[in-house]
């Protein structure tokens, strides 16, 4: 059989639909492993990649995260990349990863086109490690399709098996778009959609504690709330006036502003947020916290000013967590009822 290599762009979802797949292989008695070549690491407080601390424990994984995601990239990866990266090594690697299983779900970087300067990018490593590629979309507009038929394109091209398309994480507002206009051009291009899976509030989101374990920090109040769901940010740097419309506008925020702006802070918690992040390392009034800790609302402390928090800010994305169970069921659930899994099994055959 194919190995299965589960590609997009950063935030597009690729590890939800891994971890929903590799378990209905799992379910139908495959024997599955997971690899993921290339790491992305920016913004981990760990040097373990986390999609490889996940998917070891969700298959019962013999190797350690390191050998499961064995190459490290960020940013300046080139300032510390080691002459024994190579090709030859990483499928050495895999080789080890996938003993005895019968189908290997390979994780793609946050880019096709990562390490593409010392050929491990991902068309190279799917023609060496014999996979069909998988594209998981993420639709912020028409751009987005745009992007998916040029990586089609460049797959099929190189005559890497193109298995299709999977629609993620779509907005209410776009589905009917998706399905009566993205889903027919990408048929008129020769590609297939394999699933349309619309937004989940408790799903596509990340929660407090994500931002958390980027910011890092204190948690003045709300310890017990850090599962919040965060849909949008919102930057206090105005007068209150100007502050109360963004507020009423916007469900479900983390609310950004300085420790010394207790009238900011206080307005936000009468409104729909989920999170305050004060910045400069400046301690609030007290009644931010006790209103905060009366409404049950977390509110962390940062030492990093607000433009740094914000770039911070920038690389979280939602995560499933080793052991969080009802996030592992979730994407069990959204494979089962959105996406033809059986089409993606009858093409690994071939």
């Amino acid at each position: 059989m194919r190995n299965l290599f589960i590609l997009g762009t950063a935030e597009s979802g690729k590890t939800a639909v891994a971890v929903g797949l590799a378990l209905k292989l799992k379910d139908l008695g495959y024997k599955v492993a997971y690899f993921k070549p290339v790491a992305n690491l920016t913004g981990a407080a760990s040097r373990k990649d986390r999609d490889a601390l996940l998917m070891k424990q969700v298959l019962e994984m013999q190797p350690d995260a390191d050998e499961i995601a064995p190459y490290k990239a960020g940013p300046s990866y080139l300032s510390t990349y080691r002459h024994s990266e190579t090709i030859e090594q990483l499928t050495a690697t895999f080789e080890k990863v996938s003993s005895g299983a019968d189908i290997v779900v390979i994780g793609g970087a946050s880019d096709p086109s990562i390490m593409s300067t010392l050929g491990l990018d991902a068309i190279t490593l799917a023609r060496r490690l014999n996979a069909a590629a998988l594209f998981i979309i993420k639709i912020k507009n028409d751009y987005s399709l745009d992007q998916t038929v040029f990586l089609n394109n460049q797959f099929s091209g190189q005559d890497i098996p193109v298995i299709g398309n999977i629609f993620n994480n779509v907005p209410r507002p776009l589905l009917a778009k998706t399905e009566g206009i993205y889903q027919q051009r990408l048929s008129e291009r020769g590609y297939r959609t394999l699933g349309i899976i619309p937004a989940r509030h408790d799903f596509a989101f990340p929660t407090v504690a994500e931002y958390f374990d980027t910011l890092g920090g204190e948690v003045l109040a709300g310890e017990d709330k850090l599962d919040r769901p965060v849909e949008d940010l919102i930057i206090g740097a105005m007068t209150i006036e100007s502050a109360l419309g963004y507020l009423r506008r916007s469900p479900n925020k983390a609310f950004i502003t300085g420790g010394d702006r207790a009238d900011l802070a206080l307005a936000a918690l009468e409104t729909s947020t989920s999170v305050i992040i004060l910045t400069g390392g400046l301690y609030p009034d007290v009644k931010v916290i006790a209103r905060a800790s009366e409404k049950g609302v977390p509110v962390i402390l940062v030492h990093y000013d607000t433009y740094a928090t914000m770039e911070k800010l920038s690389e979280v994305s939602k995560n499933i967590r080793p052991g969080d169970n009802q996030a592992i069921n979730a994407a069990r659930e959204i494979i089962d009822n959105h996406v033809n899994w059986q089409y993606i099994v009858d093409q690994l055959k071939k």
